[in-house]
């Protein structure tokens, strides 16, 4: 059985099936991922877009859930796309999220049947972070390091090269009043400490989640968005010494350090209480 996406705001792993596979619907649905993601747009060659969305809607009329990647606003493909996820109520990702006037659009025919996700993956979707994260109806934001790599001119694994495109997608989904965003994909599927290394480094960046492409990424990921057991107790500790300004473990802890272990705790909660 598959888990209901109910919780967009708060998935660690979101795993991608090409809508062109809909024999792997079913695997990808108890894999353990949080979120499932049928793919109708990379994944899926233009002369089989037509045959992924039935698969896909196939897959849903069952009662089946998961998220539905569109394709791009624009496209020939994009608005029977929209119409077929609003019909079901399924989250949403767009692609190449950017333009405000287009989301808007969405936004509106979705009526608000679906959870929206923007995926930002242009230069001027990460210029545009903000106002594309303020879009009515979005819930959460995604970073497409690998377009975004390729339009800017860097390797989509380098770190340092989209560190600042990633913090301006955190500090602009916060601005927004939405969910911490999900870090894009690791293309490295075999290789684990290539996933640790990428899923620290979003971590410490601002992220909660991450897009996977392969289900041997999932148990990396969902243990590596959730709190630890020392961040656990450092969090308990900081809350019993109560609301004024003290120390712990030789830190100092004011109101902001409050507010974050509080943030840590509900975190580890949240997932203590997923399915």
């Amino acid at each position: 059985m598959t888990k209901p996406c109910d919780r967009v705001d708060t998935a660690r792993s979101w795993l991608f099936v090409p809508g062109s596979r809909p024999d792997r619907f079913g695997k990808a649905g108890s894999s353990g991922a949080d979120l499932v993601i049928i793919d109708l747009e990379d994944a899926v060659a233009p002369v089989d877009k037509e045959r992924a969305r039935d698969a896909a809607e196939a897959w849903l009329a069952h009662g089946n859930r998961a998220v539905v990647r569109i394709n791009a606003p624009g496209t020939p493909w994009s608005e029977a796309d929209l119409g077929m996820a609003a019909r079901y109520g399924c989250p949403v990702m767009i692609p190449k999220a950017e333009d405000l006037a287009v989301l808007a659009d969405l936004a509106a025919r979705t009526a608000g049947r679906c959870d929206l996700v923007p995926l930002i993956e242009t230069a001027l979707g990460v210029e545009r972070a903000h106002q594309v994260c303020s879009t009515p109806g979005a819930v959460r934001a995604a970073f497409g390091n690998v377009d975004l790599a390729a339009q800017l001119g860097v390797a989509h694994d380098d770190h340092t090269a989209l560190a600042c495109a990633r913090s301006r997608l955190v500090v602009a989904s916060a601005a927004a009043g939405i969910g911490p965003p999900v870090d894009g994909v690791t293309t490295a599927v075999g290789d684990v400490e290539v996933l640790r290394d990428d899923i620290a480094h979003a971590r410490r960046l601002g992220f909660s989640g991450k897009l996977c492409i392969h289900p041997a990424q999932l148990p990396g990921v969902a243990a590596g968005f959730t709190p630890s057991a020392e961040e656990v107790r450092w969090a308990h500790a900081v809350l019993d010494a109560g609301e004024s300004v003290t120390t712990v473990d030789g830190q100092m802890v004011d109101r902001p350090v409050l507010i974050r272990a509080r943030r840590v705790l509900a975190a580890a909660q949240e997932q203590h209480r997923a399915p």
